[in-house]
């Protein structure tokens, strides 16, 4: 793998941490308390390196892929053909293209592996690895070749993408289902747990679903090692988001997952570069308990709970505005306020302030 652990640097910097909590808590002293926007805009200036977190072109990412699961009847009930989806989020059809574009984010669509044909776009991506991963419960969803190529390419897309901002997600019938399967494996965590039944879905159905999913864990009880955990289970749409979360953690850019293929995907990204998290913020666009304790994992929650079932993105458009609002906290000038070196001076002559095209500063 090209990006290793020594390429992504975490982010603990006691002495940043100490001088951005000092900026504000003397904000605070006239405009108050500001809650969790104040621990979120110090963890946004220790992704930059800096006491004046900015952020340029925001981009958002949704990687679609078909699953080989879908012959066994998996994520059919829940989502509809996944190159019909496609062809709805490049037209803005739904609400994550509006609020995306409300919110001044660059809205982009991958084709990673969508079993039909998606017609050009000009915010299409093509980047097929295959039509759809093979049946997880009878072999491996993907070759390890597959794995590997589809990790590169997402690595090209995050070095081409402008900014300093990459929100991802996942989509395609049985993206769930794969990235469960994924997390269980990877965790510990009983596929039950975290694709707990939805009481609107007939209980023979869910049954049905457990069964699969507990048969392809089977099959697949002797694989570890993580990216071959995510061969056999998963889908191209994980393993390209891995690529681009490596790329963006080795810039200092900010990250936001949202949903489970993207959660799925970060994991196998940081049993690579374990740093890779110190990077994210977390967004939801589904409730439920599986999304919680896939969350959990990370020890995190998401920005907001506004109980969902959307498309995998949406989540992320309206969590932006808060993190941009947090990164504000530090960035822009009160009103007579001294506008004060980017870096704290114990850090000033140790390492060089970032210009505004750096990937590690602000723009």
């Amino acid at each position: 793998m090209s990006v290793n652990r020594s390429l992504i640097s975490p982010t603990t910097n006691p002495v940043l941490e100490r001088a951005l909590r000092d900026k504000l808590k003397r904000r605070s002293q006239t405009t108050g308390d500001l809650g969790e926007l104040e621990p979120l805009a110090v963890r946004l200036g220790l992704m930059q390196n800096t006491l004046k977190p900015r952020f340029r072109a925001p981009q958002i990412v949704l990687f679609a892929a078909d699953h080989g699961l879908a012959v066994e009847g998996i994520g059919s009930q829940v989502c509809r053909h996944t190159d019909k989806l496609v062809t709805s989020l490049l037209a803005s059809e739904l609400p994550v293209g509006v609020f995306a574009r409300i919110q001044g984010l660059e809205l982009s669509v991958v084709d990673c592996g969508v079993a039909a044909a998606v017609p050009p776009h000009a915010r299409l991506l093509a980047r097929k690895i295959a039509h759809g991963t093979r049946n997880a419960r009878v072999a491996s969803a993907m070759s390890l070749e597959q794995a590997h190529a589809a990790i590169r390419a997402g690595m090209e897309i995050a070095d081409t993408l402008p900014g300093t901002v990459v929100a991802c997600g996942g989509i395609g019938v049985g993206s769930a289902e794969s990235a469960a399967l994924v997390l269980s494996r990877l965790s510990g965590l009983d596929i039950r747990e975290l694709l707990p039944m939805d009481r609107a879905v007939p209980s023979e159905v869910w049954a049905h679903v457990h069964s699969v999913l507990a048969a392809a864990l089977a099959r697949h009880h002797d694989v570890t090692d993580a990216v071959e955990v995510m061969a056999a289970l998963g889908g191209f749409e994980m393993a390209l988001m891995v690529g681009v979360m490596l790329v963006a953690g080795s810039k200092r850019h900010l990250i936001i997952p949202d949903g489970m293929a993207a959660l799925a995907a970060l994991m196998v990204a940081s049993r690579i570069a374990p740093p890779v998290t110190d990077y994210c913020v977390y967004a939801r666009s589904h409730g439920g308990d599986g999304l919680d304790q896939a969350l959990g994992l990370f020890h995190a929650s998401a920005l907001l709970e506004l109980g969902m079932e959307s498309v995998d993105g949406t989540g992320a458009t309206l969590a932006w505005p808060l993190i941009r609002c947090a990164a504000a906290l530090l960035s822009e000038v009160a009103d007579g306020e001294d506008p004060g070196p980017t870096l704290p001076s114990a850090l000033s002559t140790a390492a060089p302030v970032a210009d505004s095209e750096s990937p590690v500063g602000a723009a």
